[in-house]
């Protein structure tokens, strides 16, 4: 059975899902826990659902971006948790220096109150994934699918029983009453690779995608398409604006109105657009997209 839990990152809901499978003999499997700072929501969520935060022992990240499994460390501690990750993001799980350095330069200041403590994992606590790798656990199988583009260690995975594909950020971000968009932050979010991944979505012909930030999708063919076309049209967006010479520091205000623009367009409530900042922040998709454009294809963003 699928549980769904709004982990109220900052205390904003709609903003990051931990899925939780629960299987026939009570183990719990979760999918993307967040940050550390969601961490006593959820346990209290599980526990008052009857479900037992104690029973989780598979935590499948998606990626090891801090917003999806920053907290991986807290259930493993607390729980005996086995982190199951893409082999490129097992080592900064274990070690997060390096992971902590590139997000201080971000954040500054704000990365405890964000994403709260990060600390290693013990090695022995890793399961490093494999693409197309079954995952058994009691009477449920989790097929491991690699789909780089967002992030270059990224996994969905596919539980073919109920055709459910938990998705992490390669299906995108979907908030309220908003449109689908691609979260594209540094450093190495990669257009090619990312469409791909999702011929490599469509092929399973899912009938439900789960997307950390917010939830279940019902009608993934639809989605994948305006997902794609917006991730062109952004990304198009960007290399236009380069061309005109302009620096990531005056792309990020026009960005934001472009963007905030299609979300209103789309129905998106004031609420919305908040939670959709929070999730996927317009500064992080200008830097991102900047640098996929000048380290995969300098020649068209160079100015004559």
């Amino acid at each position: 059975m699928l549980h769904l839990i709004d982990a109220l990152h900052l205390n904003t809901p709609n903003v990051i899902c931990v899925a939780v499978l629960e299987t026939g003999d009570g183990t719990l499997i979760m999918i993307d826990c967040g940050p550390e700072t969601v961490f006593e929501n959820v346990v209290r969520e599980l526990n008052q659902r009857g479900l037992g935060a104690k029973n989780v022992k598979h935590l499948l990240a998606t990626h090891i971006h801090l917003d999806h499994n920053g907290g991986a460390w807290r259930w493993q501690r607390e729980f005996g948790t086995t982190v199951h990750v893409h082999p490129i993001g097992a080592p900064h799980m274990i070690d997060p220096g390096k992971l902590v350095a590139s997000a201080t330069r971000i954040y500054g200041e704000r990365m405890g109150y964000l994403w709260g403590d990060i600390q290693g994992l013990p090695a022995s606590s890793v399961a490093v994934t494999a693409d197309n790798q079954e995952i058994n656990v009691s009477d449920l199988k989790l097929s491991v699918l690699e789909t780089p583009g967002h992030a270059q260690h990224h996994n969905a995975y596919w539980l073919e029983a109920d055709k459910i594909l938990f998705a992490g950020d390669v299906a995108g971000v979907l908030i309220g009453k908003g449109p689908i968009i691609p979260p594209c932050p540094p450093p190495d979010v990669n257009i090619n690779k990312w469409k791909e991944s999702l011929n490599r979505i469509r092929a399973l012909s899912p009938v439900q995608l789960l997307l950390t930030h917010f939830g279940l999708l019902t009608n993934p063919k639809v989605h994948l398409a305006e997902l794609e076309t917006r991730l062109m049209d952004w990304a198009i967006w960007m290399k236009e604006r380069m061309l005109e010479g302009k620096s990531d520091e005056e792309i990020v205000p026009e960005f934001q109105r472009f963007t905030e623009g299609q979300l209103l367009a789309a129905g998106a409530s004031p609420s919305d657009l908040l939670a959709y900042e929070q999730a996927d922040p317009a500064g992080m998709s200008v830097t991102g997209l900047t640098r996929y454009w000048r380290k995969h294809h300098p020649d068209l963003v160079t100015q004559a």
